[in-house]
C-alpha cells in the first residue's frame, strides 16, 4: 500500500457516487496509514449513528469493513475490522429491514442468509473466521455487498424498488446539483481517482 497515497480526512459518501458501484481491490499490506484510515472510519460510522462502513463508502477502493453491532462507541469488545474478507458458508433464509449511511433516511426489506461463516484479517494481519447469526450476519452480508459494488436498494423487491424510486431520484438529483455547483467533482474525475488509489495498492 503506497505511503504516498493522502487518505484523510475523508467523509461518507452518498448515492450515487461512483464509488459505491467500485468493486474493491485485496488490501496488500497493513501498515500505519490502514490503521489510521480504521480509526477515522469508526469515528465516521459513529457520528452517522452506524453499525456498518465499508471503504468504498468513504471514497477508498479497500476489500474491507467495520462493524460494531452495538452501535455504541463505548463497547470495544464489538467493534470488528474485515480485511479480504469471504462468506464461506451461508445457511438459512431471512427478511429484514435495512438501511445505509450512504443512501440516508431510506430504508427497506432485504432478504438474507440469517447464519453465515466469514473468513478475513484483521488489522495484526491474522486470519479468523467467524460463524455469525441474526443482525450480525446481516451487516457482514451487506457490508461485503459494498465492496462488489452492489447496495441494499438491488435486492429488494420490484414494489419496493418503485417505493424507493423517488427518493432515489431526490438523492441523484441533489448529487448532480453538487457537482454542477463544482463541490462535488464530475464521474470521470472521481473515477479516475479510484483508478489511481486501486493501481497504487497493488504495486510493492
Amino acid at each position: 500500500m503506497a505511503q504516498t497515497l493522502i487518505w484523510l480526512p475523508m467523509q461518507i459518501v452518498l448515492y450515487p457516487h461512483p464509488s459505491l458501484r467500485w468493486k474493491s481491490r485485496d488490501v496488500t499490506r497493513i501498515d500505519s496509514q490502514l490503521r489510521a484510515t480504521v480509526e477515522q472510519m469508526f469515528e465516521l460510522m459513529y457520528e452517522a449513528k452506524g453499525i456498518g462502513l465499508a471503504a468504498n463508502q468513504v471514497a477508498l477502493p479497500l476489500r474491507l469493513f467495520i462493524m460494531n453491532p452495538s452501535g455504541d462507541p463505548e463497547q470495544t469488545d464489538e467493534e470488528f475490522v474485515f480485511i479480504n474478507p469471504e462468506i464461506t458458508s451461508r445457511k438459512g433464509s431471512e427478511l429484514g429491514e435495512e438501511g445505509c449511511l450512504s443512501l440516508p433516511e431510506l430504508y427497506s426489506d432485504v432478504r438474507r442468509a440469517d447464519a453465515i461463516t466469514v473468513e478475513a484479517y484483521d488489522l495484526d494481519g491474522q486470519g479468523f473466521e467467524f460463524t455469525l447469526d441474526d443482525l450480525p450476519a446481516r451487516v457482514v452480508q451487506h457490508e461485503l455487498d459494498h465492496l462488489d459494488g452492489m447496495l441494499f436498494i438491488d435486492r429488494v423487491s420490484e414494489s419496493a424498488k418503485k417505493q424507493l424510486a423517488p427518493e432515489l431520484d431526490d438523492l441523484e438529483v441533489h448529487f448532480r446539483h453538487q457537482q454542477a455547483a463544482g463541490e462535488i467533482a464530475s464521474d470521470e474525475s472521481l473515477q479516475s481517482e479510484l483508478e489511481t488509489m486501486a493501481v497504487a495498492l497493488t504495486r510493492e
